[in-house]
């Protein structure tokens, strides 16, 4: 069989958005506070992905200053017509309590690879846009829509209102098209027109171990919409040991030959501590519709499958890159990589520069990982499970409130940090600071004295459970620093916080690895990292 090996797109990648223009697919995907905004991945077959773009660079398109932990941007819906791409998308400002602060938005551009237009505001009422384009040119704007009150449904429905293009708004009236199935937490809309029914397609159970696509179908595209009698129509809900868990939010995609498949959000746990540190990923489904008109997994059943068979009209088509942006950054060129991601903002020739010291990344140090404003770090998805990040770092701190070093970072309250700063006793030292759900520590019982040294070399190596830390005076003789922490608990699963019934956090990403600096002082020190390596040791990625 020629294959798909699923997940297509590897490491916090959740919410995906799929389309095709001639013979080239692209998906859209959540990124959450991390900027830019919204990422792109590029395939002609399907099976082969590389990510090319970031629609949202700029602040006046994405400013989330002060955005929560894991708000920002939640699923991007990208669509196409008469030779205009549009990007649907919600900027959260907040998600936890009773309410939640969800502002819809709208960006255009001529080409996949921009310009991207300034964006049109939409509205607030929920989360998860999606943009419909009618046969007859009308164009509908479709979310969930968010019913604080105590005692209601949260989940209230799916909303859709006409957008009128010329007027660059919203119009007419609010249509409520759907309450959902009894699995609840209804979200995710898209609509799709097909024979003599519009199809409308939703992810229910929630994000984490009931997530489920559902579907429902109507001859008016303002219903009433009669729900599939197979529902769920995909979900890993029932089966704990599928190496695809999580499975849900789905949007589905023909080849010209009319081959159909189905692009879903999945998590793969970690066997020992059950937890996805590497986030939500991107799977794909292949499926087909029945004679009575409603969609199924091809080969029957609901479950998601690991291998998938690739379209047969597609040849293979393999990208020149890397996969993963595997490998070495130099930091030589006057721009950042694609892999590249800062928090909440892009970057600033003010705080982080390739010019002023060639060869280098120049860091200047700002706020703590607790602030949600100006943070000093430069980060790149963990996308395998077996891995490792290393760097070298030239940093002269005068103070303990001055540091920099190696991060493994989930959010604000879960991260490892292996830094560089200065010790009373011991000058420019080296130790590890942790930090599980908001609980900070310092695991070595003494700090390591690397006073004197001009660069200190550090190394992450993540082995699927562990992470472990080292340090070197010349890059070859490496000296492990610290216990082996836990990799498990840089997850959506761990910042998941319930106390007396109540949601008191929770998280949606996924980890990633980088370089930092702080200066606490507001001395603004910097410190310069000579290159970045990230490289994926693991042989099979297919289970953990």
């Amino acid at each position: 069989m020629n294959a798909i090996v699923n997940p297509i797109l590897r490491g916090f990648n959740p919410d995906p958005s799929i389309l095709r223009v001639g013979g080239d697919y692209y998906i859209a995907t959540s990124t959450f506070e991390w900027f830019p905004g919204v990422q792109i991945h590029h395939s002609r077959d399907l099976r082969h992905w590389r990510l090319l773009t970031h629609p949202l660079t700029r602040k006046s398109q994405l400013d989330m200053l002060g955005n929560p932990n894991s708000g920002g941007i939640w699923a991007p819906c990208l669509s196409y017509s008469d030779g205009t791409y549009y990007l649907v998308y919600t900027d959260v400002k907040s998600h936890l309590g009773p309410f939640k602060d969800t502002h819809n938005y709208l960006v255009t551009a001529p080409d996949i690879m921009g310009p991207w237009s300034e964006p049109v505001y939409l509205n607030s009422s929920g989360f998860d846009p999606s943009l419909f384009h009618d046969e007859d040119g009308r164009k509908w704007l479709l979310n969930m829509v968010w019913d604080h009150r105590k005692g209601r449904n949260h989940f209230g429905g799916i909303l859709m209102q006409e957008y009128d293009e010329s007027r660059r708004k919203l119009v007419g009236p609010i249509h409520n098209l759907f309450r959902g199935t009894e699995l609840g937490l209804t979200e995710g809309p898209h609509v799709y027109r097909r024979g003599g029914y519009y199809y409308l397609l939703t992810a229910e159970g929630g994000t984490r171990w009931n997530h489920a696509v559902t579907m429902a179908r109507s001859e008016s595209l303002f219903g009433p919409y009669e729900v599939d009698p197979a529902n769920p129509i995909l979900t890993s809900r029932h089966d704990p040991g599928l190496p695809l868990q999580r499975s849900g939010h789905g949007d589905l995609v023909e080849t010209p030959s009319g081959e159909w498949y189905m692009v879903h959000l999945c998590g793969r746990p970690l066997k020992a501590s059950r937890m996805c540190n590497l986030g939500r990923e991107t799977a794909i489904q292949q499926v087909e519709w029945t004679e009575d008109g409603w969609l199924r997994l091809k080969g029957g059943g609901r479950e998601p499958r690991l291998m998938v068979e690739a379209p047969a009209d597609l040849p293979e088509f393999r990208f020149d890159e890397p996969a993963h942006g595997t490998g070495m950054d130099s930091f030589d060129g006057e721009t950042l990589g694609v892999h590249w991601n800062t928090l909440r903002e892009p970057a600033d020739e003010s705080w982080l520069t390739l010019r002023e010291r060639p060869g280098f990344l120049r860091l200047r140090g700002r706020e703590s990982f607790s602030s949600a404003h100006g943070q000093s770090l430069l980060a790149r998805r963990q996308q395998a499970f077996a891995a490792e990040a290393e760097t070298v770092v030239e940093f002269e701190p005068d103070t303990y409130q001055q540091m920099a070093g190696l991060v493994y970072y989930y959010n604000a309250k879960n991260w490892y940090y292996l830094r560089i700063s200065r010790d009373e006793e011991l000058g420019k030292s080296l130790a590890i600071l942790t930090c599980d759900r908001g609980v900070y520590g310092e695991p070595l019982e003494r700090e390591v004295s690397v006073d004197g040294w001009d660069r200190v070399y550090l190394k992450l190596t993540l082995d699927y459970e562990r992470a472990q830390f080292h340090y070197s005076a010349d890059g070859s003789d490496w000296k492990a620093v610290g216990p082996a922490l836990e990799a498990g608990r840089m997850s959506d699963e761990n910042a998941e916080t319930v106390r007396d019934g109540f949601l008191l956090d929770q998280g949606f990403t996924g980890a990633f690895v980088g370089v930092c600096v702080q200066d606490l002082s507001g001395a603004r020190k910097h410190a310069d990292f000579d290159y970045f390596a990230y490289r994926e040791t693991e042989e099979d990625a297919e289970t953990p």
